[in-house]
């Protein structure tokens, strides 16, 4: 399972009639959500994209590793290391 982040310029703050193919979505900021999915990269893309008015800004992103965050909502953080490896495979740690 893959975690996606993805930020539009929508508000996505209805984010429980967002259908895609991830298993859940959380909304961890304004026009900013975090997905967990099994689907490529392209079809997380798309189904967001879809939804979201024409003119709407979008970037997405796979999480290959736990993000540093902060100010985002509550729940996030742990959200994200349950789902995300602390470091990427193979990497050392850095000071």
């Amino acid at each position: 399972m893959t975690v996606y982040l993805a930020w539009t310029s929508e508000d996505l703050a209805d984010l429980a009639d967002l259908e895609g193919p991830w298993h859940e979505g959380m909304l961890i900021a304004p026009g900013l959500i975090a997905v967990d999915s099994t689907e490529s990269l392209s079809a997380v893309y798309h189904a967001i994209k879809w939804s979201l008015r024409r003119e709407a800004s979008l970037i997405v992103v796979p999480v290959h590793q736990t993000p540093k965050s902060r100010g985002m909502a509550v729940g996030t953080t742990t959200w994200l290391r349950e789902r995300t490896p602390r470091q990427p495979t193979g990497a050392s740690e850095q000071a």
